[in-house]
């Protein structure tokens, strides 16, 4: 076991390994596309996906993220082509985000480098290990 991890709460190991995870999987993305896309832009790009027209401010209340931030990360997506913005019907004030063709496609490259290095970690740690891990993380645990 890393050393690093040895005497960590529960709290602290979550999130140095969602840390660790995240840290792998944006490396994995920019080692294998012209894109650059950060953490929290896929984040955003997940909640689109999900629900495939939500509002612009349906997407800042579901990312932790503060608003105007996410405005910026919106912002820069749609500069690299990955989103549209576009007005919702009978609505002057509140506009909707859809990913582009290119958008759904990084997505879903995206989802398959994660399910490659969900493999790795199966490997190494057991199948059902991970199974069980899952299980554990989805269960809910009254807080």
């Amino acid at each position: 076991m890393d050393t690093k991890m040895q005497n960590l709460d529960l709290i602290d190991l979550i999130s140095e390994r969602h840390v660790q995870l995240r840290s792998i999987t944006e490396k994995l993305w920019n080692n294998n596309s012209t894109i650059y896309i950060s953490n929290s832009e896929w984040f955003i790009i997940a909640r689109i996906y999900e629900k495939k027209q939500p509002t612009i401010s349906y997407v800042s209340k579901h990312v932790d993220i503060s608003r105007q931030a996410t405005h910026k990360f919106i912002k820069q997506l749609e500069e690299k082509g990955l989103v549209e913005i576009k007005n919702v019907e009978n609505n002057k004030k509140e506009k909707c985000i859809q990913l582009t063709s290119l958008g759904e496609e990084c997505y879903e490259k995206n989802e398959s480098l994660k399910a490659t290095l969900e493999e790795k970690i199966a490997a190494k740690i057991g199948a059902e290990q991970l199974s069980t891990l899952k299980e554990i993380l989805k269960a809910d645990w009254g807080l």
